[in-house]
């Protein structure tokens, strides 16, 4: 037995079932009547079965035809409710968002943006993971995630990556110390006697820090090397050390105690970025939150541009 029927051949077995009038089914359907009757034969002739007894007077519907009724009642709400499920991801009334994002911007503009989704779309559930670089990557590549926003990586090349920002490095300093006067930027290879505060390797804040000094010819050798933002500026501000870091996540610094200068020689702008699975397209709930992500991103970086 071959069953093709289309949505609209269904409803218009519908209407006729309904109605038990040809002239009322194609009324209701905007057919002619003899295009209902010869959907109707196309029905019975498929399923060899007669779906209606006619006469010149009534319609009625056979005991095969009402056990296709209910059936096909049945078919047409889970239709309409697939229907429904579809614009409700379109239209941001379901669905889910799983995103990873650096410490740094998991303590600024990540919890903003978030919060401004939620207002909007309060029904989109949203989980947020604060992961360094490399697990990112893995996060996405594993279908963890559905996006990461972090520092580049050339290591994962099979993902994509959209560069957002660039995230310059900062040395932030004890108010008390002998370097937090000055405003000129400082150069790296100036701080190279001094005590530092730094994330331990594989960090891409770590790397950054070891290339710099490497240009000069010299090997980062930090006093302590701690993983979280919090601690590094709790110990710069105790006055342990110095830590350089990138400008984004320095603002987690906000303390009284603490003060940045710009690093320069070299000037290493560190990329931060959108990674995405390749050939996969966003779901419109978390396109919305990247779009969101962004204009937090750019709205930290220009209040940063403003500060200088």
């Amino acid at each position: 037995m071959l069953i093709n029927w289309s949505i609209r051949e269904i409803d218009v077995f519908l209407a006729l079932a309904e109605t038990l009038n040809y002239r009322r089914a194609a009324e209701r359907v905007h057919l002619s009547q003899p295009a209902v009757s010869g959907v109707i034969a196309r029905f019975e002739q498929s399923l060899e079965a007669k779906l209606f007894d006619r006469s010149t007077r009534s319609v009625r519907l056979t005991a095969a035809g009402q056990a296709l009724l209910e059936q096909a009642r049945l078919l047409r709400a889970n239709v309409d409710a697939a229907a429904q499920a579809v614009r409700d991801v379109v239209e941001l009334r379901s669905g889910r968002v799983r995103l990873a994002v650096l410490p740094s911007l998991a303590a600024t503009a990540a919890p903003v943006a978030i919060a401004r989704f939620a207002a909007a779309h309060p029904l989109v559930r949203l989980e947020m993971l604060d992961t360094l670089s490399s697990p990112a990557f893995d996060l996405v590549r594993a279908g963890q995630v559905d996006f990461a926003l972090t520092a580049a990586n050339p290591d994962y090349a099979d993902l994509v990556y959209t560069p957002l920002v660039a995230d310059r490095f900062v040395l932030l300093l004890p108010l008390a110390h002998r370097l937090a006067r000055g405003r000129r930027p400082l150069r790296w290879i100036d701080t190279v006697e001094l005590e530092h505060i730094s994330m331990p390797q594989p960090t891409s804040v770590r790397q950054y820090a070891d290339a710099a000094f490497l240009h000069h010819g010299r090997r980062f050798e930090p006093r302590y090397e701690v993983e979280h933002l919090a601690t590094i500026n709790a110990m710069v501000a105790a006055g342990l050390g110095v830590a350089a870091l990138p400008e984004l996540a320095a603002l987690v610094a906000r303390g009284n105690s603490v003060t940045q200068r710009r690093l320069v020689d070299p000037d290493l702008p560190r990329p931060i970025g959108l990674v995405t699975p390749q050939g996969r397209s966003l779901s419109p709930a978390a396109a919305a939150m990247v779009a969101l992500l962004k204009e937090e991103i750019e709205r930290l970086v220009s209040a940063r541009v403003t500060r200088r």
